[in-house]
């Protein structure tokens, strides 16, 4: 009775297009920012609730790692391994239409993502994190902020369009939720997932990340993640050291990003499965917080020490390390978390050490070191994510302070440059395959009908007798033959019905020649250094299947044929392109999906 009457609502609703138009969708965002609030407490109060059932400990996971004996250290991470590699194991058994990643769901899908297996990997993620896994929880929190999203939108029947823009919403709220940054949780969507900065798409993750920061607030959770004060304004010169900075860590999140990768090749080598593999993967992190327990967890705590304490530069190559083998070890073990925090700290460890050597090197520098630390996070993570006004933005509202914008803008961009010129790397394969397609549709736009070009085969000489014509029209089942001369200078073509008629009224056909039969106006002839949309037009008019390519000179030389098949199969991989492009979600109009389509 209760199904058929939220079922009966539904389909009221689907009849309602105003529900899904862009004005309305501001109110759906601000409905979808509240519920990526709750989504990110409720995983916080999870965290809470494993580690006191695990350890009967609260806290911070560095503290609670650090309370443990030594084998505890050891077996903690074993265990939550384990437990997160059942889940993950469980998850892959459902099947169903739906995505399984909220950015692939944007990005390249229809804005479906699978509940059940939503949950189980966001619990599986949850195990990771709370036994001490070198991860950042965002994934899992933003995550679920999209999953009830895409549930919200498919309860309405969304169109796939505004589905998806919802959806992306969802991605916004959880980013602001979990790093108390609004802005950059809009611009991380906006940059990353969309790859798109209209406002048309970006107002509704604004409205969507401000109200995940305001029911943050109202709720008690909000604090600034690394409130500083008092930094001082850096002279003209001291901007330099940021500069090189930036080319470091340029340089170190490509590297970074692809030793995960390799890490993550060897645990497949292995062949364990998915329960045993987070189990060895847990192993290992438990062997490195036997002896360093503050590699555990997103490394906050570490962060803020960088910044609020002095560490020698022995201490901080230390960390480093371990942390990034850490990293490594858990993502490339299979587990499901965020690498976004681990990255802010390889780029705080990275300007702290930069930052000490600086002191050392030019002691009456105004710009302490914390000030690489902060730098450093911004340009690293801008330079792994390939979007560094996000990174930027972030720093900004970790901080609260503007003195650090200036320095970070430039270390940032810097950054982003000297990564992709390095490597095709980035954090988010999503990055990578809009790269590869806006490259794609550069190609399209601007390939010249040379690329296309094939050898015509059915081409007579004009001194050629009438006979050859007729044997290659039967040869060939072309409407057209192309007439040269003996040097190849295209002189027209022989239509097949001009020699049909000729045979019909039965003409001395013996004393002709190709030439004087051919005709100069049946057919425009393409260039070669047309483009792509120049020949479409010439094929609009055109009925046959191929039209001849000359040279561009007053004398033109035939160089082959065009045919038409190729030309849309050029303009069917743009559209393609385009489809999938994040234009296509503020274009598409607003039909209703069908109910089937809607069952996972």
């Amino acid at each position: 009775m209760i199904q058929r009457s939220v079922q009966s609502v539904r389909t009221q609703l689907a009849g309602y297009s105003w529900l899904t138009d862009m004005p309305a969708m501001l109110c759906w965002a601000a409905v979808v920012g509240v519920f990526g609030a709750f989504a990110t407490i409720a995983f916080h109060q999870g965290m809470d609730l494993v580690q006191h059932m695990a350890t009967g400990k609260r806290g911070s996971i560095v503290g609670m790692i650090t309370s443990l004996p030594w084998y505890g250290r050891l077996l903690l991470p074993v265990a939550g391994g384990v437990m997160a590699g059942l889940l993950l194991w469980a998850a892959s058994k459902l099947k169903g239409g739906a995505n399984a990643d909220y950015m692939e769901a944007v990005a390249i899908g229809d804005g479906r993502l699978s509940t059940r297996q939503g949950l189980l990997r966001s619990l599986s993620s949850l195990f990771s994190v709370s036994s001490g896994g070198s991860l950042g929880r965002e994934g899992a929190m933003v995550h679920l902020a999209s999953l009830c999203a895409s549930v919200l939108g498919r309860l309405i029947y969304f169109s796939t369009a505004r589905l998806r823009l919802l959806v992306a919403c969802g991605a916004a709220a959880g980013v602001a939720s979990a790093y108390g940054a609004p802005l950059a949780g809009a611009l991380f969507v906006a940059e990353i997932v969309l790859g798109s900065m209209s406002m048309r798409s970006s107002g509704p993750l604004l409205v969507a990340a401000a109200s995940a920061n305001i029911v943050m607030r109202m709720t008690g959770h909000y604090q600034t993640t690394y409130a500083m004060t008092d930094i001082p304004q850096i002279p003209g010169l001291e901007v330099l050291p940021f500069v090189a900075l930036g080319v470091l860590a340029g340089f170190g999140a490509p590297l970074f990003l692809k030793f995960i990768d390799l890490t993550r090749q060897l645990f497949r080598r292995t062949k364990l499965p998915l329960p045993l593999r987070l189990g060895l993967g847990g192993a290992l992190v438990g062997v490195l917080l036997m002896f360093l327990p503050p590699v555990a967890g997103n490394g906050y705590s570490v962060v803020y020490s960088f910044l609020h304490t002095s560490w020698a530069w022995q201490a901080v190559v230390v960390i480093l390390v371990c942390k990034v083998l850490a990293t490594a070890i858990t993502v490339g073990s299979g587990a499901v978390g965020g690498v976004f925090t681990p990255a802010l700290f390889v780029g705080g460890a990275l300007g702290t050490l930069f930052g000490l050597i600086m002191a050392a090197l030019w002691p009456g520098m105004q710009a302490p070191v914390y000030m690489y630390a902060l730098v450093g996070m911004g340009s690293f993570l801008g330079a792994a994510t390939s979007a560094p006004l996000m990174a930027i933005l972030m720093i900004f509202e970790m901080t609260l302070s503007y003195q650090i914008v200036l320095p970070l803008m430039l270390a940032a961009v810097v950054a982003y440059f000297v990564s992709r010129a390095m490597a095709e790397v980035a954090m988010y394969d999503v990055t990578v395959v809009r790269e590869r397609d806006a490259l794609l549709r550069h190609r399209l736009r601007y390939t010249m009908i040379s690329d296309l070009v094939r050898p015509a085969d059915t081409v007579v000489a004009a001194s050629a007798p009438i006979k050859d014509a007729l044997q290659m029209f039967l040869d060939y089942p072309v409407r057209y033959l192309y007439v040269v001369d003996d040097d190849n200078i295209f002189q027209g073509v022989i239509a097949q019905q001009d020699l049909t008629s000729l045979l019909l009224s039965q003409s001395d056909l013996g004393q002709k020649r190709a030439g004087d039969v051919l005709r100069r106006d049946v057919v425009k002839t393409l260039h070669a250094s047309m483009s792509l949309d120049q020949a479409q037009e010439y094929f609009v008019q055109f009925r046959g299947e191929r039209l001849p390519v000359v040279t561009n000179e007053e004398r033109p030389a035939l160089l082959g044929v065009v045919y038409k098949s190729a030309v849309l199969e050029k303009y069917s991989a743009l559209k393609r392109s385009l489809d999938a492009s994040a234009e296509a979600m503020l274009d598409h109009p607003p039909e209703r999906r069908s109910r089937s389509s809607d069952q996972e």
